[in-house]
């Protein structure tokens, strides 16, 4: 009994010295009320102005759920789905909405390209990355969430 409590404490001494390490390792993991931080990559790649709004809904409602200051939203374009991004499109004002409230939307260079759309073709302060499906493979490598609406 001495000996397993001997054992016990060793072991809870250990953890508390390595506690101040594992925290500061975490800490940029964690949002502001001390929630772990979340990140989610959202795929906007159909032609649909539905799920185009049902993809920033998701965002909102995330924001509004877990809190802005505790989730990083990405929202990439690519493929039929560029249209959202486009300067004519019906959504641009709630993308521009969304930005501001710190949800960053990329577009896909390489439909860009294919489409033969220009950034002067598209919502102004969106971002880009020279490859949609890349970028999302690469979030989720990452440890981000992934949805697709």
């Amino acid at each position: 009994m001495i000996r397993r409590l001997f054992v016990q404490a060793g072991a809870a001494s250990s953890l508390l010295a390595i506690a101040p390490f594992w925290i500061a390792a975490h800490a940029q993991n964690t949002g502001a009320a001390g929630q772990k931080r979340q990140k989610i990559v959202i795929q906007v790649s159909d032609n649909d102005p539905a799920k185009w709004n049902l993809a920033l809904n998701n965002a909102k409602n995330l924001q509004e759920d877990v809190g802005a200051a505790n989730v990083d939203i990405e929202i990439v374009a690519y493929g039929p789905g560029i249209g959202m991004l486009k300067l004519e499109s019906p959504t641009g004002s709630r993308i521009a909405d969304a930005m501001k409230a710190n949800v960053k939307v990329i577009a896909c260079e390489n439909t860009m390209r294919g489409q033969k759309l220009t950034k002067d073709d598209m919502l102004p302060a969106i971002s880009y990355v020279p490859a949609g499906v890349t970028e999302i493979m690469t979030k989720q490598s990452d440890g981000w969430s992934y949805l697709r609406p």
